[in-house]
């Protein structure tokens, strides 16, 4: 799990921010992979594709575009209606693996804009005295 540092404290330095980067887009990348290889497991398993074609679906599946081979077994069929609702749930997931530094970077620093790094220019809240009810 990737920490950030909250609003009270410094913005990272452009180091650790290169390093956040490598490492969310390293298992942004091998989210993808996992998700390709299982796709390609399923066609190749349940439609007896080759490899390529395989691919190929799991691919476009993955990416949003669609099969391009139509299943033909119920097995086949199945599977390719799971892995799309996978596919769906998994490129949002995969897209905020990798942009979370780069968003979390960016909010942080127009927080530090906005307040001008303390917390002081916040107006405190006044606590109204309870009144006694009439009776």
């Amino acid at each position: 799990m990737m920490r950030f540092e909250n609003r009270h404290q410094q913005l990272a330095p452009p180091e650790v921010f290169r390093s956040r980067l490598i490492r969310s887009g390293t298992v942004g990348l091998v989210l993808v992979a996992v998700s390709l290889l299982a796709g390609m497991l399923g066609y190749e398993y349940f439609e007896d594709l080759d490899l390529l074609d395989a691919f190929v679906n799991a691919a476009m599946i993955l990416s949003g575009m669609g099969p391009v081979n139509t299943p033909h077994t119920a097995g086949g069929k199945l599977f390719a209606g799971l892995y799309a609702l996978y596919s769906g749930f998994a490129v949002l997931v995969i897209a905020a693996v990798i942009f979370a530094p780069a968003i979390h970077r960016a909010l942080h620093r127009f927080h530090i804009e906005d307040s001008g790094g303390e917390e002081q220019d916040r107006p405190e809240r006044k606590v109204r005295k309870a009144r006694p009810r009439a009776r």
